[in-house]
């Protein structure tokens, strides 16, 4: 039901009384959800962008170290490693900068998301909190997949701009 035909059922209620009362709490809360909401969505999109940006950021400080840990340690499916190293550092630095400014952000997220589980797949040494963060990342980029990136994006900017009117692009 919209909230506009839920004030017109809140109007024929009496003026008074613990149903009357309980409606007008609701609304009020929809309304802070409505506030909040956008913000919320700006938010994962900044911590999970951040995280995984600096990763790439820390790759490209050190690309022989890079190099070293995709030949040794990671054991990335199907890719050579040096291949691989590319790759995933070029997921890492592109994909948080379109995410975290709201451009293609489903896309971005879906890129992060297959990153992630191959980060957890490649890495057999893994310790159970390292797991636990990239469950954690996995579930907000999921997040952000299935939400949308919300109003604060340029997704959203750009969908009004043309008319869409789809407000979780």
């Amino acid at each position: 039901m919209k909230p506009s035909s839920q004030l017109s059922t809140a109007q024929a209620l009496p003026s008074s009384g613990p149903l009357r009362k309980a409606l007008e709490l609701h609304h009020g809360a929809l309304r802070v959800f409505e506030f909040v909401t956008p913000a919320l969505d700006l938010g994962i999109r900044i911590l999970i962008g951040l995280v995984f940006f600096q990763s790439g950021l820390t790759k490209l400080a050190s690309w022989s170290t890079t190099l070293a840990l995709f030949h040794g340690e990671y054991s990335v499916p199907l890719l050579p490693p040096t291949l691989a190293a590319w790759m995933g550092t070029a997921a890492e630095v592109g994909f948080p900068v379109f995410l975290i400014l709201g451009l293609g952000s489903r896309y971005a997220a879906l890129g992060l998301f297959i990153f992630n589980i191959i980060a957890v797949i490649s890495y057999p040494d893994l310790s159970a909190v390292g797991l636990k963060d990239h469950r954690y990342w996995g579930l907000f980029l999921l997040v952000t997949l299935l939400h949308g990136p919300g109003k604060v994006s340029l997704d959203y900017l750009i969908s009004h701009w043309l008319g869409d009117g789809n407000t979780r692009k």
